[in-house]
């Protein structure tokens, strides 16, 4: 709808319109030049009816953040303009091709980025990311975001084990967003890259640049978070700009290789705030579903790979996505090296050659306790049971470490093997050792001696 007057209009809405400037002269001076730019300056008068207003909202969330904040402002203000009370409508209405606008119902602030260009990987799409029951929640929550930036899961914080798909699923989000709006201003970047552009900035005065280039945008990818744990001057920072991008409603998204409640030295402020949105895990996908997965990468490559094949690599090719994809390119390779199609025997072949070895010397659970056992001088059932002494539960703590270590199973199974405890206390056990071994090193070469002496060849 235009804001431009024509003979057209009848006197209530020439009336509303004259009036509606007023209001936004008076409401310019009582609010943050940020907050009347993003909110109140979109908003459209349309139609006067008696007492009742209709003013156009560009966007559910800019239609909440008014109804919550200023409608009453508004309305007194209005009213004070037309001559009587004035109950206003917001209705949302999308203007067309709104700048940076995503779907309906979101407004992007169209904003100067001084962030370097980002092109996601073309690869890493939501078409292309394999759902099962081991990340579908982390799947719901990133594609909601791509769909509705800033309105729904923000913070959107997702976490599990390395080589899982936290990656493909940020790359997935900024495909999405761009696709539906090329202008929109995003920032993709590690933790890593960030605490060094971050330290760069500081040694060479261009603080306030980088400052610019990390909050002038509409999205904030963040990924592996994990690692600006202990480091106190880039959580600060990271802090900062969280609170500015948040209070503007922008999105922000990050990894992490654990829940924040597991960040041991992140500062107790961000943790909290991670955890404000919607924390998703991503865990070990089941053999069904590494099984879809090599089929999905197979067709994007065009290797053609039989189901029986698939499954077979799927259930004897150990560890995360990343070593089932390279076993993939290992035996396409070794097809086209021999020139030959891809058969069960080639890949029982390639699983003989390259994985069958750590398969076949893989110790037991029932090992793997009875060795924790004998060292900590504690009986295999307690290591098991649902003792809080405190010796024991170490010894328990240690167990499910090396369990997770040579096994690559999931939480949950792992979970299921110490008396059906809950995933996310699998993970705190395996964390807490983690961090353990980094500050004692003693405790470190016991771990490694436990899981050197569980093979036979050492």
């Amino acid at each position: 709808m235009s804001d431009q007057l024509t003979f057209e209009d009848d006197g209530d809405v020439i009336a509303l319109r004259r009036a509606w400037e007023n209001v936004l002269k008076r409401i310019q001076l009582e609010v943050p030049s940020a907050s009347f730019e993003r909110f109140i300056r979109p908003l459209t008068p349309c139609t006067l009816d008696g007492d009742h207003a209709v003013i156009s909202v560009p966007g559910k969330f800019v239609q909440e953040w008014i109804r919550e904040r200023f409608l009453e402002t508004l309305q007194g203000h209005l009213s004070d303009e037309i001559g009587h009370p004035v109950k206003i409508e917001l209705k949302t209405e999308p203007r067309e091709k709104l700048a940076g606008s995503v779907a309906p119902g979101v407004v992007v602030t169209p904003v100067r980025s001084e962030a370097p260009s980002f092109r996601p990987n073309g690869r890493f799409t939501f078409e292309t990311y394999v759902r099962g029951q081991s990340n579908r929640l982390a799947y719901a929550g990133a594609h909601a975001v791509a769909k509705e930036p800033g309105y729904k899961y923000n913070p959107l914080f997702i976490y599990g084990a390395s080589g899982l798909g936290k990656t493909h699923l940020l790359h997935a989000i900024a495909g999405e967003v761009l696709k539906a709006s090329p202008e929109f201003s995003l920032v993709f970047m590690s933790a890593q890259q960030f605490a060094e552009e971050f330290v760069n900035a500081l040694q060479n005065s261009k603080i306030e640049q980088f400052r610019r280039a990390q909050r002038s945008v509409n999205m904030w990818l963040l990924d592996d978070i994990q690692f600006i744990a202990g480091k106190d001057k880039t959580q600060e920072e990271i802090f900062h700009t969280f609170n500015y991008l948040q209070s503007l409603g922008k999105q922000i998204v990050l990894t992490s290789d654990r829940p924040p409640k597991d960040l041991y030295l992140m500062d107790e402020r961000l943790r909290s705030r991670f955890e404000a949105g919607l924390v998703a895990d991503v865990q070990l996908p089941d053999t069904e579903t590494r099984c879809a997965i090599l089929r999905s990468k197979a067709e994007q490559e065009n290797i053609d790979l039989a189901l029986e094949v698939a499954m077979y690599l799927a259930e004897n090719v150990p560890g995360n996505i990343r070593v089932l994809e390279g076993a993939l390119t290992k035996l396409a390779a070794s097809a086209s090296v021999e020139d030959v199609p891809i058969s069960m025997g080639l890949a029982s072949l390639m699983v003989e050659q390259y994985y069958r070895t750590g398969i076949l010397a893989k110790p037991s659970f029932d090992h793997i306790v009875s060795a924790v056992s004998k060292h900590y001088k504690i009986a295999g059932d307690e290591i098991k049971g649902n003792s809080r002494k405190a010796p024991i539960v170490h010894a328990r703590h240690i167990a499910i470490y090396v369990t997770r270590e040579i096994t690559g199973d999931s939480w949950k199974h792992i979970g299921g093997l110490f008396g059906d405890r809950d995933h996310t206390s699998m993970m705190h056990a395996y964390q807490k050792i983690s961090e353990m071994m980094n500050q004692d090193k003693d405790l470190k070469s016991v771990v490694k001696m436990l899981i050197r002496n569980l093979y036979p060849e050492g």
